[in-house]
């Protein structure tokens, strides 16, 4: 009878698979991030498409915000022999400064190229001084990591002089809380109500590495309005959080012709800062992925006794693969030196220089060697003066940071709720369905990959309750679904989806009312357990990573970071139930609905979003994702509240 629609040939479930039930390891910033390789061009193309989309999804730059005037302001030069240092200060948004020093070189002819650099954690970043005369310098200079006093001091001024001295505008700027950033005094804090690390920002994409992100670009955007600027000719270079920094604003804006990211590319640890880490940005993909944006433009990579020790093995050879598959093999070079722990020494910025001579066309004599410098101290390259003083009051601190929020906040209802509420959805749907796409994080399993067992049968001489397991071996996933066939099938199928499970359409061995109304109309039933029902929170990594009580590392982007929410792993489970619903072939379903209940309609609303189906009705008894408050809710998505929310997810639902 027809009632056997959903029911193929039996095929045993794989011991590897993990069951629906079982909670699924929580991977975090120390796991394994191998590099997804492409078969051929083609396939790149569409790959780096997704990972692009994905870290400007989680940097919240999608959609770009305004790029509102910069108001730069350039003074205090500092003039060396031949070289210069101006004081630069401009506003990355109305109200927040972004600080550093212009290297440029003396006696320049014609455009000349520019290269951004920024720093990373190293102490007191642009200020940054050892001493002369400490332990620290001592061992720079006995382990060979620098030989001249003026660059042990600094290897951050070392390279922006050398730089300068090769023909190269230099901007070396400042993270978030260094230097001459003040505004923001830490990004290392607690979650609270208001402001970055907030519930409340977290669902709008608002973090330290979203606008650290959005520096980086104004400050090329800052670089690229120098006059005299060769625009073909535009690198980037930074180790560590500088490094990290490096790989993301390469990978995201073209302008960018050629990155040198140091001690920051490998499948190991993937950074451990705010500023490094946000949601959604290393699901399905690493640093080693997003260096690999860069490609076809040059690239080059560093190695240390740190977490990059193994890159010549693991990473290394996929992107020379890579490089070589897109035709240009000599574009990629990497430096291993890891008889030295995580640096940006000597040996390394030699290797930098050589790459940018190479691939600037800057026509020097190899080998470059460094000179020494005259030591710019922090009275030298201060933006803050008498006559340009710093931020103070409401300019600094939490009152700021609430200000920063605020504006990016108005972007989203500029940029997208009035997308919402005024396009047509084709444009939504490029905007905001596309931005959901990529929270879920899941492409539709094919048939192939799709597998069904059945469990149980029983005729209840109307209808049959049949219960089964249904596997999708390409993302080794399992879960079990309890089906009602009416005797009268009608060729129609419903897939309910409920936080209940199987309980919301049966009562022991009797149809609840609402299923019984579907099972009279001839419409079968398919009701899946989703994955952790039954859950009062979502997983996290903070227990891996040693969090403790309002620590940094407590920041839901350390989880949803490197794992699915569990609302997105539901969508995972409805999606393989689609594709097994939908490909019977011996009795095709003429008409699928999906609906939600029971807390479960956002996840109607979301598979219904990604899938682009038709037939998608949820009951949602007032939910909104911007009343929940906090990241461990079992329906928190961040993003969801800058995507429009609820009304978005209906409006590409047509409801």
């Amino acid at each position: 009878m027809k009632a056997w629609l959903f029911l193929p040939a039996l095929l045993l479930c794989s011991a590897s698979l993990t069951c629906g039930q079982s909670p699924r390891p929580i991977r975090d910033l120390n796991g394994y991030f191998p590099f997804t390789p492409a078969a051929d061009a083609q396939a790149w193309s569409e790959r780096r498409a997704e990972i692009e989309q994905r870290v400007r999804v989680a940097s919240g730059l999608w959609p770009m915000p305004e790029k509102t005037p910069l108001n730069a302001v350039v003074h205090g030069r500092v003039e060396r022999e031949d070289y210069t240092i101006d004081r630069v200060f401009f506003e990355s948004l109305p109200g927040h400064f972004v600080t550093g020093s212009l290297y440029l070189p003396k006696n320049r002819t014609g455009k000349i190229p520019a290269i951004l650099c920024p720093h990373g954690h190293w102490p007191d970043g642009r200020f940054m001084d050892v001493g002369l005369g400490t332990e620290a310098l001592k061992k720079q200079l006995d382990t060979k990591a620098e030989e001249r006093e003026c660059a042990a001091r600094s290897p951050l001024q070392a390279r922006c002089v050398q730089l300068a001295r090769m023909g190269c505008a230099v901007f070396h700027y400042d993270m978030l809380g260094y230097a001459d950033s003040i505004q923001f005094p830490v990004h290392r804090h607690g979650a609270g109500p208001e402001g970055f690390l907030s519930p409340a920002a977290d669902l709008r994409l608002q973090t330290y590495f979203g606008l650290h992100t959005w520096n980086s670009v104004r400050a090329l955007d800052f670089l690229l309005s120098q006059e005299g600027i060769d625009e073909n000719r535009i690198g980037c270079t930074g180790a560590s959080g500088g490094g990290t920094q490096t790989m993301m604003l390469t990978g995201m804006d073209p302008r960018i012709t050629a990155a040198f990211p140091c001690v920051m590319v490998s499948t190991a640890m993937q950074g451990g800062c705010t500023c490094e880490n946000t949601h959604y940005l290393r699901i399905n993909q690493g640093n080693v992925d997003i260096a690999a944006l860069t490609a076809p433009r040059p690239l080059g990579i560093t190695a240390a006794d740190d977490w990059t020790k193994e890159v010549e093995t693991k990473g290394l050879p996929d992107l020379k693969k890579l490089y070589a598959m897109l035709g240009v093999p000599d574009h990629i070079t990497a430096h291993i030196a890891t008889q030295f722990p995580h640096n940006y020494n000597l040996p390394s910025r030699l290797a930098m220089y050589e790459f940018f001579n190479k691939h600037f066309q800057l026509g020097l004599k190899s080998p470059i060697q460094e000179q020494d410098f005259t030591f710019s101290t922090k009275a030298d390259l201060t933006v803050w003066t008498t006559e340009h003083p710093a931020p103070t009051g409401d300019a600094v601190g939490d009152t700021h940071e609430k200000a920063v929020c605020a504006w990016m906040t108005t972007q989203d209802e500029k940029n997208i709720d009035s997308l919402v509420k005024e396009a047509d959805t084709t444009r939504v749907r490029e905007v905001v369905g596309s931005a959901w796409e990529t929270i879920v994080g899941r492409k539709t399993p094919t048939a192939a990959d799709v597998a069904y067992e059945m469990l149980s049968k029983e005729d209840k001489t109307d209808f049959l309750i049949v219960k089964g397991r249904i596997t999708n071996s390409r993302d080794d996933e399992a879960l079990e679904a309890t089906f009602l066939y009416p005797t009268k099938w009608n060729g129609e199928a419903s897939l309910w989806l409920s936080l209940k499970g199987p309980s919301s359409i049966l009562e022991g061995e009797t149809p609840t009312t609402a299923a019984q109304k579907l099972l009279d109309q001839g419409i079968a039933i398919a009701c899946p357990s989703l994955y952790l029902e039954g859950a009062t929170e979502q997983p996290k990594a903070g227990d891996n990573l040693k969090a403790k009580p309002n620590d940094f590392r407590e920041f839901s982007g350390y989880t949803f970071g490197y794992n699915p929410t569990l609302l997105a792993r539901r969508v995972h489970d409805a999606m393989t139930m689609v594709t097994m619903m939908q490909n019977q072939e011996k009795y095709p379903v003429k008409q699928l609905k999906i609906h939600g209940t029971e807390g479960a309609g956002p996840i109607a609303l979301v598979t219904g979003v990604v899938l682009k189906l038709d037939g998608v009705t949820a009951e949602l008894d007032g939910f909104r994702f911007a009343d929940l408050t906090s990241p461990w809710d079992v329906n928190f998505v961040p993003g969801a509240v800058k995507y429009g929310d609820v009304e978005a997810l209906l409006k590409l639902n047509g409801l």
